[in-house]
């Protein structure tokens, strides 16, 4: 009987459907949606229509002037992913036999991985330059939030989000947390400084939601300690400038200073319990189908890790110290 009704609900929906249903849901509003389709406000609305009609359940639901989705519109929208993405997938299975590289892969990032993945995603576009690129560069919480929504195709994050949603993770290179300076600082030359005295030094702090502020609150918890907070900004570059400006110090990943280097207006502290060993992984939700753009991506920044690690070395020769006894 279930079969029988699962059935007949696939007879009355139309991929074309989910394809409009998705675009109202995207766009957060029927008549953005008909302009990206390039139809009529009231084809979208009649095609909508006739999707809740046929699973028997309104799909959205009026909240002042915005549009929501109701808990079945919710379900719709993963399993029209799913749907939409394994036909995307298969699309792209038989360009591939036919010898076409063709496709599209969007990545969510943290904002830390910024300097990593936009370096990522170039190379991989020489090597397959009909793949459509796109990436999305947020903070941590809001790229759990893209992970429960299927926004993208694959999100790299350096804190796995194990509780949060259940996902599928592969490493693929190093992100070491180290304690950054003014190259004029005080303790700029000295040997294993203390985390109780960092402590009490002015500091420069991510906001609520990053990676990288957990990563030294928690060790800060451990120790119990608690920092001298003097300002928290919204970016890395904001610290970056506030450091330099010497507001403060601060805990920033290694790969932030890919461009400029420590040789210049910042310097590395040589501080107990750091760098804080952590790693870029490459997630996505455990019942999502990759498609063929994302596994090659995949496969692609895994084989990078030495060549990521070596320019990290090169930016701060003390890194392989940690690396080679990791």
């Amino acid at each position: 009987m279930f079969d029988n009704e699962i059935g007949n609900l696939l007879r009355h929906i139309t991929f074309r459907q989910l394809q409009i249903f998705m675009a109202v849901v995207e766009q957060k509003s029927f008549t953005k949606a008909a302009e990206k389709l390039f139809l009529t406000q009231s084809s979208v609305s009649v095609q909508v229509k006739k999707l809740a009609d046929a699973i028997g359940v309104p799909l959205f639901k009026q909240t002042g002037r915005k549009i929501q989705l109701t808990d079945v519109g919710q379900e719709l929208c993963a399993t029209a992913k799913q749907m939409l993405g394994a036909l995307e997938n298969l699309e792209m299975s038989v360009a591939d036999y036919q010898g076409l590289k063709r496709g599209n892969l969007k990545l969510g990032v943290v904002t830390t991985a910024k300097y990593i993945a936009p370096e990522l995603l170039g190379e991989y576009g020489l090597m397959f330059p009909g793949i459509q690129l796109a990436m999305n560069v947020t903070n941590r919480d809001k790229i759990i939030d893209r992970i429960k929504r299927y926004d993208d195709d694959l999100y790299v994050m350096g804190l796995v989000p194990e509780d949060e949603v259940s996902v599928t993770c592969n490493y693929f290179a190093p992100n070491p947390l180290v304690v950054l300076a003014p190259s004029s600082h005080r303790l700029c030359h000295a040997q294993g400084i203390s985390l109780e005295e960092i402590a009490k030094e002015p500091f420069l702090l991510r906001e609520p939601g990053s990676g990288t502020r957990e990563a030294i609150m928690r060790l800060c918890r451990e120790r119990n300690l608690k920092l001298n907070v003097r300002m928290e900004l919204g970016s890395n570059e904001a610290i970056k400038h506030g450091i330099v400006g010497g507001l403060g110090i601060s805990v920033l990943s290694l790969h932030s200073l890919v461009l400029e280097g420590v040789s210049g207006m910042i310097s590395v502290l040589d501080v107990e319990g750091f760098p804080i060993m952590r790693k870029w992984y490459l997630v996505y939700p455990k019942e999502k189908t990759l498609s063929l753009p994302a596994q090659r991506f995949i496969e692609f920044s895994v084989d990078r890790e030495d060549a990521i690690t070596k320019r990290l070395a090169g930016i701060w020769p003390k890194l392989s110290e940690y690396v080679d006894g990791s």
